[in-house]
């Protein structure tokens, strides 16, 4: 007997084939319904998650819930304006579906087109961010991929409030099939979706360090994604001071609660009595613990002013805070600090603060991440922000797809062989034909 969940999933792999099929001008259509339908809903949404939120502070003051969760969850009406955004910056993409990668002549009337194609179905498993919705949602449509939903119960309301508008949005056009997209609600839900592989493609999760374990341990799906977001920010001895308090602040308070918030903070010894303290008074004037090292701790430890200075342990350089809490350590040199980093680090996003451009390009060619920075923000390590349009997730995987990832990681390809009659027995043997293998600029759509 097929279960609710296995229905949907089913409806969505049948739709995804056709989904792979829709033209450009449709998908635009769909995702510019999509984007007027939320701008007209507006009270209709932030309704919904208010009552997420006031049953989400009720779990915090219980310990059932993290500020951070209870920060993810929070929609506002500019945060309505950036979903809008990001879903009409989705239609100015180029749409990738059937672009000619490159083209080889195998030989006279033989040519071979790699051509990039959808994944088909991509699960999505996210917790609290009702956001998550219309970003991946526009960038899957315009890719061509069907996607499952599976939302934390914590975000029910705003979940289902945003996906019903644009799901309905979405098929209202012509063309666009119907049950590509599927919304899955409860807790049950989690492991069913985990055990599909024969539907789905691709899972992409979104949540905290142990959600995202439990998803990658637990199912033969390929997951794309990262589990930490344990970011650095390095001041060098070579760094422009003013750029560097206002890099480093805005790296850790800007939006802690999320992946690429700096969660340690590494400072040159050359510069780090005249840096620190000047660093520290922002941090308590943001209300920021700091979790320093011992050399550190005796230069802020003099501080009169300072509150929420504390000794780091091992543990703080491992660990996620995704609050306004910070670990420091002064480091002897670059070299050092890259050590730390590749150690402690989770690939994800790290800075560098200097004007020594042989430092930058051996920082940026030895730090192992997904984005490093230089004098730059750690939070700008998004696929809005990276122009596009919005991300599915940010990957520190080496395969496949890597740092913030838009349609170019939902898509694959595809061989598509036009020949003449030939046949594999021409160039075999004795006398055997020979392959030109000869590149050629030439696309698919000259010969479809």
């Amino acid at each position: 007997m097929v279960t609710e969940i296995e229905a949907k999933v089913m409806q969505a792999k049948k739709a995804s084939i056709v989904l792979a099929s829709v033209d450009t001008d449709t998908k635009n259509a769909a995702l510019e319904a999509m984007a007027k339908t939320l701008d007209e809903n507006r009270r209709f949404v932030l309704e919904a998650n208010r009552k997420d939120i006031e049953a989400a502070e009720k779990l915090k003051r219980k310990g059932e819930l993290s500020q951070a969760l209870v920060d993810r969850l929070k929609v506002s009406d500019s945060k309505i304006t950036g979903m809008i955004d990001g879903i009409l910056d989705v239609v100015k993409l180029n749409d990738p579906v059937g672009e000619t990668i490159n083209t080889l002549e195998l030989d006279a009337d033989l040519e071979l087109y790699q051509v990039s194609s959808p994944i088909g179905l991509i699960g999505v498993i996210f917790e609290a961010r009702p956001d998550v919705v219309p970003q991946v949602m526009a960038l899957c449509l315009k890719s061509g991929n069907a996607t499952t939903f599976k939302g934390g119960s914590e975000a029910l309301n705003s979940n289902r409030a945003i996906f019903d508008l644009l799901v309905e949005a979405a098929e209202s056009v012509e063309g666009m099939p119907k049950g590509a997209f599927q919304l899955m609600e409860t807790r049950e839900e989690v492991n069913d979706i985990l055990a599909m592989d024969a539907y789905i493609d691709l899972l992409i999760p979104r949540g905290s360090n142990d959600f995202v374990k439990y998803i990658q341990n637990n199912t033969r799906i390929s997951v794309l994604g990262h589990a930490d977001g344990i970011c650095h920010v390095y001041i060098d001895d070579d760094a422009d001071l003013t750029k560097a308090y206002d890099v480093t602040l805005d790296s850790k308070i800007q939006y802690p609660a999320v992946c690429n918030a700096m969660e340690t903070l590494l400072v040159n010894e050359n510069v780090a009595e005249k840096f620190l303290p000047k660093m520290a008074q922002l941090f308590s004037e943001s209300s920021v613990e700091m979790r320093c090292d011992h050399a550190s701790y005796s230069i802020l430890e003099q501080i009169d002013f300072l509150e929420k200075v504390v000794r780091a342990t091992e543990e703080d350089w491992k660990t996620e805070y995704n609050d306004l809490i910070v670990s420091i350590k002064i480091v002897e040199n670059m070299e050092e600090a890259i050590e730390h980093i590749n150690s402690y680090g989770s690939h994800h996003t790290d800075v560098i603060i200097t004007e020594n451009k042989a430092k930058r390009k051996i920082f940026t060619g030895l730090v192992d991440s997904s984005s490093v920075m230089i004098n730059a923000s750690s939070r700008f390590a998004d696929g809005f922000r990276y122009g596009k349009g919005a991300e599915v997730g940010i990957s520190t995987n080496k395969i496949h797809a890597r740092g913030p990832v838009g349609m170019e990681g939902l898509m694959i390809y595809k061989y598509i062989l036009v020949g003449n009659g030939e046949k594999v027995a021409d160039y075999a043997g004795d006398d055997a034909r020979k392959f030109t293998h000869k590149v050629m600029d030439k696309k698919v759509s000259d010969v479809l």
